[in-house]
């Protein structure tokens, strides 16, 4: 359902590098760069990851509330992208851990620009 997610970035390079580098292991790569956004997936006709300069000028902020959520796999996988996610720059937010008991395993992760992510796995 969903076709890709947008979030805003200060430095585009920065972002590309973080996100690729993050998701390599999945086979993320730059899929278009126009400049000012560039989409990251691993094929245009599944889910990709916009990240983008925003287009009225202002300095991007990240959203009170908002969160990007990306499936680990497994308990092993979320320690891996979380402590991936710190090595490329990321702050944490929250180490892997059990959120609600034998459902709900997760790590939660600002990227470089300050948006929220979260590696989980449910189950």
């Amino acid at each position: 359902m969903i076709g890709y997610v947008t979030i805003g970035v200060s430095d585009m390079e920065n972002a590309k590098n973080f996100y690729t580098e993050l998701f390599a292991a999945e086979g993320a790569k730059v899929l278009m760069d126009a400049g000012r956004i560039a989409f990251i997936g691993k094929d245009r006709t599944a889910p990709m990851l916009a990240v983008c300069t925003p287009h009225n000028g202002d300095v991007c902020t990240s959203g009170n509330g908002g969160m990007l959520a990306f499936p680990a796999g497994d308990k092993d996988n979320v320690q891996v992208m979380y402590e991936k996610a710190i090595s490329l720059g990321a702050t944490d937010e929250g180490e892997p851990g059990e959120r609600v008991p034998d459902f709900f395993y997760g790590a939660y992760v600002r990227d470089p620009d300050g948006n929220k992510l979260c590696f989980y796995v449910m189950g």
